[in-house]
């Protein structure tokens, strides 16, 4: 491709993603990073099933993740058995396109594998009870699942995020046999899009609201959310998306009461009782 071929598909692509905002920095695109940038939640997958080795290359993805200290605080749990596949769609907001697709990986923080290991070396492993250890294994997993997601997609696969997961976090745990100190934190469907994918690139902030240089910049970060507003008004009408108000109204009311956490607000309690004795 010729360079002015891949500054069009730049100025395209951040455009996608930006709106009429998206910065104009960039000559040139590499493989990686148009993936990226090409990013959206496909909800609608093909039957076929995925090719022979995609699971372990996904897991392979993810493991090449950076971990903090190489502690490697997560697990990932592959559900590919319909009945199975439909349980957990029941307890992560009963969502169809769970059980269409054909992989939905669970990832988990989990820190019953180095509280078997320190039993094993016969030392307390005191510091797993505090706060700091289950963020880190948040993190872990998380990145982890980044890197999982940006391989399916350029392989081809669609992939959507699923943070109906922590719904019903005891239950999903139960379902899936997590010994304690491990918890599902989200769930990622994996499989081919469908031809009847309508699914687009969904405009983020401008890069103003989100990048403070030197320091944090809020008449910025107000003037952003302004503009950022009107784009994602015209992003819901032409997604048909039944959203009441902009991007600032919506986020607001999501936020507004525990109720409008789906049952997620008692997370500190069940995590308690999944044995994170957090400090």
């Amino acid at each position: 491709m010729e360079q002015g071929q891949t500054f069009i598909m730049m100025d395209n692509l951040l455009t996608e993603r930006y709106g009429s905002d998206a910065p104009r920095l960039f000559e040139a695109v590499d493989s990686v990073t148009q993936v990226l940038l090409e990013h959206k939640s496909v909800r609608k997958y093909k039957p076929d099933p995925l090719p022979a080795g995609t699971l372990e290359l996904l897991c392979a993805a993810a493991q090449s993740a950076a971990t903090s200290s190489n502690l490697q605080t997560w697990s990932v749990i592959a559900l590919q058995d319909p009945a199975r596949k439909s349980e957990a769609a029941m307890l992560s907001g009963n969502q169809e396109f769970i059980r269409q697709a054909p992989l939905f990986l669970i990832f988990c923080a989990d820190l019953s594998r180095l509280t078997r290991i320190s039993d094993q070396i016969g030392l307390p492993g005191e510091g797993l009870e505090y706060l700091e250890m289950f963020l880190m294994a948040t993190i872990d997993a998380s990145l982890a699942a980044q890197n999982a997601a940006a391989a399916a997609e350029a392989n081809g696969l669609g992939i959507c995020y699923v943070g109906g997961a922590r719904n019903n976090p005891r239950e999903l745990a139960a379902l899936l046999g997590l010994p304690p100190r491990v918890v599902g934190l989200f769930g990622m469907t994996v499989g081919i899009p469908s031809e009847n994918d309508t699914s687009a690139v969904k405009p983020r902030l401008p890069q103003s609201a989100i990048l403070h240089l030197e320091k944090y910049n809020l008449e910025a970060e107000s003037i952003a959310i302004e503009h950022y507003n009107v784009t994602m008004k015209a992003f819901y009408n032409s997604q048909n998306m039944n959203v009441d108000g902009d991007w600032s109204r919506h986020s607001a009311e999501r936020v507004a009461s525990p109720a409008n956490l789906s049952g997620r607000h008692i997370l500190r309690e069940i995590l308690q009782q999944l044995g994170f004795d957090l400090k």
